[in-house]
């Protein structure tokens, strides 16, 4: 807790809650990206969701 007061007082509160809040969303937006980059190959006929998993 120490830490983020001491971000907020060297860079400031609107600083310090971007960087938390890019934070919380950074494993989200890896998913995201995933899911994305997977789509092609889920459109594929005849793929079972077996094969989607391991081309994961």
């Amino acid at each position: 807790m120490e830490v983020w007061f001491s971000m907020i007082k060297d860079v400031g509160f609107p600083a310090v809650v971007t960087f938390f809040l890019l934070h919380r969303i950074e494993s989200k937006l890896d998913e995201l990206i995933r899911s994305v980059r997977l789509l092609p190959i889920d459109q594929e006929p005849g793929r079972t969701e077996d094969q989607l998993q391991k081309q994961a």
